[in-house]
């Protein structure tokens, strides 16, 4: 499966099929996504039933581990209809129109196809990605949307109650990012700390940082939130804004146990909640990008060497997958002139010729100066004109 092609999104259907009882609860679903780093906005991993073919970009680890953990959601919670994969479509895409948050660029709107998993691609880039331009991606640092388990916690709430489902969004993330504020202040700052309240403020949707009041007036909407979700993901919030320099001070552990009090946990439930976070950070402290210290020249040098790269292993890794399925082609044809194919073999062959045909054009692109980054483009634009390797995203009948 390839997140960054069409189709991403109806291969998972069909990848999913089989893993419908995959989380038996929201705690057991709540659990893998901390796991993966999906709660934090740090992800690390995806879910385990997916094996990604190639090596997958932050941005793409977010795409899949939101569309995961939006889908098991839907089998936990929705009960009045059929727990199809369609079915699961549409309610997500009616949940992001209500909610407003499909602000694609005009240049998508122009590539989005009519059906539903199309258009959902597009608004998913959108949410994944704070970097919404392709010029912007392209020379600066991919940044992911650190708050995306903010649509979890919506789209629980939307399967049961749609109404004022903005209006939700915005008291959620206003206190999201009032937490963060008053745990940074239980601290002294270093420059990841300052990266860290950047990242959060940038994937901000519903609200506007910059007219926030942080005066401590927050609490009182904490006191009455009722959802023990919702709740747990503020504390993780706090234990991941108060452990980020893998420290804890007198000051910040005193925030986070009050936090946790007002939040309605027991001592015993926040000192977990903050074991977690130390796990998760000694395990994957090295890859976290925020915490890296790099200056502008080294992130720009970074992040178009990664791009590139990408594109031309991803894309030689495909044309060597084309001619080794080519042997086969020889075989059969060979085997053609001793005696009759079956349906099934001459269907093979069928295909295999065709991709061969197909595969002409695309290695003139790829040896061409820049073929390596001018095959994405083919492959978005002309999908049906490449051979089936290029596909990763198809889903056999």
């Amino acid at each position: 499966m390839n997140p960054s092609a069409s189709g991403w999104i109806n291969k998972f259907g069909s990848l999913v099929e089989g893993h419908k009882e995959l989380y038996s609860d929201f705690d057991a679903l709540y659990l893998s996504l901390k796991q993966t780093g999906f709660v934090y906005g740090i992800n690390i991993e995806i879910p385990s039933f997916i094996d990604a073919e190639h090596q997958l970009s932050d941005d793409e680890k977010a795409k899949i581990n939101l569309l995961n953990a939006l889908y098991g959601t839907f089998v936990l919670e929705e009960t009045k209809t059929d727990k199809d994969f369609d079915t699961f479509l549409k309610y997500v895409f009616d949940f992001y129109t209500d909610l407003k948050a499909n602000h694609i660029s005009f240049f998508n709107k122009i590539l989005t196809g009519s059906k539903t998993s199309a258009q959902l691609e597009k608004l998913m880039d959108s949410r994944v990605s704070l970097e919404d331009n392709l010029i912007s991606k392209t020379f600066n640092r991919i940044i992911t949307n650190s708050l995306l388990f903010i649509d979890v916690l919506l789209f629980k709430r939307y399967l049961n109650h749609p109404e004022d489902i903005r209006q939700h969004a915005q008291l959620i993330e206003y206190l999201a990012i009032n937490i963060t504020y008053h745990a940074l202040s239980s601290k002294e700052m270093n420059k990841s700390d300052e990266r860290l309240a950047q990242l959060f403020a940038s994937s901000l949707t519903f609200i506007k940082s910059d007219v926030q009041n942080f005066d401590g007036s927050y609490r009182e909407k904490l006191l009455n939130n009722n959802s023990v979700l919702e709740n747990r993901y503020f504390l993780d919030v706090g234990c991941l804004t108060v452990w980020e320099d893998k420290s804890l001070e007198y000051q910040e552990s005193e925030f986070i146990f009050g936090l946790g009090k007002d939040l309605g946990f027991e001592p015993d439930e926040i000192a977990k909640a903050l074991d977690e976070i130390k796990v998760f950070f000694s395990k994957n402290s090295k890859t976290i990008p925020f915490l890296k210290d790099t200056n502008l020249a080294l992130q720009f040098y970074e992040s178009m060497s990664k791009m590139v790269n990408k594109l031309i292993l991803r894309n030689s890794k495909r044309l060597q997958k084309e001619l080794a399925e080519s042997k086969e082609l020889v075989f059969l044809l060979s085997k053609s002139t001793v005696r009759d194919l079956s349906e099934e073999e001459k269907k093979k062959v069928q295909n295999q010729l065709i991709d061969i045909f197909k595969s002409i054009p695309s290695l003139a692109i790829f040896i061409l100066p820049g073929g390596a980054v001018l095959l994405p483009i083919f492959i978005k634009l002309i999908p049906k004109l490449l051979p089936s390797s290029f596909d990763e995203n198809r889903v056999e009948k």
